[in-house]
């Protein structure tokens, strides 16, 4: 299959414009020309995900995460970004990112689908479609059933998969309105008190924003980067051999890049 096809069903579902203005997503290294047999799905490219691309003989890498973020000045093997780029061309590997694009039209639905929110809403409003329904990140909506702060951590651990979870704020608070933005989310802070969450569940929360916003009645539950993305893998997964049944397609072990000690 001609990868240009899969982009173009890709890029139907997740539309490259929604993907914020910073952001670097769609084929990023390789030949929209090229015939694809067997895909590697990871949330980054890391020299793992490479080497396991080249072993496996994959023709394609999909990823959440962009590898190129700002340009190379150089593209030698003593840069380590340039020299993973190197390793893909030198092995025919070809590769795509989906990444703020997938945030607004993917990741925030399974993490509601994942909390098992009701009536989800999006939670930071970026426009809309042409049928007039809003896309933005996050989501917001509430529990099946009331929650102590406490409790509700421990709900997070379990489907996302994690051994510990920041928390700020009163354990014993009863929670009921549930927001969620993945990844680095501290910017959903003030969506989520507007919009009269009890407790906003995300990554990389940095400690003023995490007191401030508790201060202002705010729960915060820091889940980290990789615990409230890596759904993307198995997502996607499952995703292109529904869409593509004659590709192979293979995943990078989930595993949490960090060890708690």
């Amino acid at each position: 299959m001609k990868l240009k096809d899969i982009m173009n069903v890709i890029e139907k579902d997740f539309p490259k414009y929604l993907a914020m203005d910073w952001d670097n997503v769609g084929l990023l290294v390789g030949d929209e020309e090229a015939e694809i047999h067997k895909v590697l799905i990871s949330l980054d490219v890391t020299d793992q995900t490479v080497e396991q691309a080249v072993q496996s003989g994959a023709d394609l890498i999909l990823t959440h995460h962009p590898l190129l973020f700002r340009p190379l000045g150089t593209v030698t093997e003593q840069n380590f970004i340039a020299r993973r780029v190197r390793k893909l061309i030198r092995n025919d590997i070809n590769y795509y990112a989906m990444h703020t694009n997938f945030d607004i039209a993917g990741m925030a639905d399974l993490n509601a689908e994942d909390l098992a929110l009701r009536d989800p809403e999006v939670l930071e409003v970026m426009g809309s479609y042409d049928d007039g329904k809003e896309y933005g990140l996050g989501r917001i909506g509430t529990l099946g059933r009331e929650m102590t702060l406490a409790e509700l951590a421990e709900h997070v651990k379990d489907v996302m998969k994690l051994d510990a979870v920041r928390v700020y704020g009163n354990t014993d608070r009863r929670i009921n309105r549930v927001a969620v933005s993945s990844g680095a989310g501290k910017s959903a802070v003030f969506d989520a008190l507007k919009k009269d969450a009890d407790v906003l569940i995300t990554g990389d929360l940095d400690y003023h924003t995490a007191i401030d916003a508790e201060s202002q009645g705010l729960c915060m539950i820091d889940a980290g980067h990789y615990g409230t993305e890596f759904t993307y893998i198995s997502y996607m997964a499952d995703y292109v051999r529904e869409k593509f049944p004659s590709l192979t397609v293979l995943t990078m072990e989930i595993k949490q890049p960090y060890s708690v000690l």
